[in-house]
């Protein structure tokens, strides 16, 4: 089920006009105005077999999902099976449909990122499915992990 991660706020704060110059158009309306990108419009959507790193938010640069973790949900959105740690995201209530969501949100500096439904795969039963823009894919190597086979 659904685990409630509480923090007290954000702790990169901004005025709207700073996150207008740091982010690009669309990272901004899907970060600071809860937009939604259009299905299919992310790299990031269908995930490379031998994709490596770690997905940073946009918004601040902090470790957010695994790429380990993706996988091709076939909904249009980069998808999940878990955020990257227990307090990289906060969840939430978003009652902005017929419907409740649970809203998934940046712990570091509040940006929406998308929602996690109950339809993943069977390792967690969960599916995070992420806005692209929201993300930016780190590719460098864990300088503390081990050589690669």
């Amino acid at each position: 089920m659904f685990k409630r991660r509480a923090r007290p706020g954000p702790q990169e704060v901004r005025t709207d006009a700073e996150w207008r110059e740091k982010l690009g158009p669309d990272a901004y309306r899907v970060l600071r105005r809860s937009g939604t990108e259009a299905p299919g419009s992310s790299p990031y959507t269908h995930p490379s077999p031998d994709s490596d790193g770690v997905y940073r938010c946009a918004g601040c640069d902090a470790e957010l999902f695994r790429a380990e973790d993706q996988f091709d949900s076939g909904t249009g959105w980069p998808s999940f099976s878990d955020s990257a740690t227990g307090d990289a995201v906060l969840i939430r209530t978003d009652f902005k449909m017929l419907f409740p969501r649970r809203e998934v949100t940046c712990a570091t500096c509040g940006g929406h990122l998308g929602h996690v439904f109950n339809d993943g795969p069977a390792s967690t039963g969960q599916r995070w499915c992420i806005n692209g823009a929201a993300l930016a894919l780190d590719e460098t190597p864990d300088p503390t992990a081990g050589p690669n086979p």
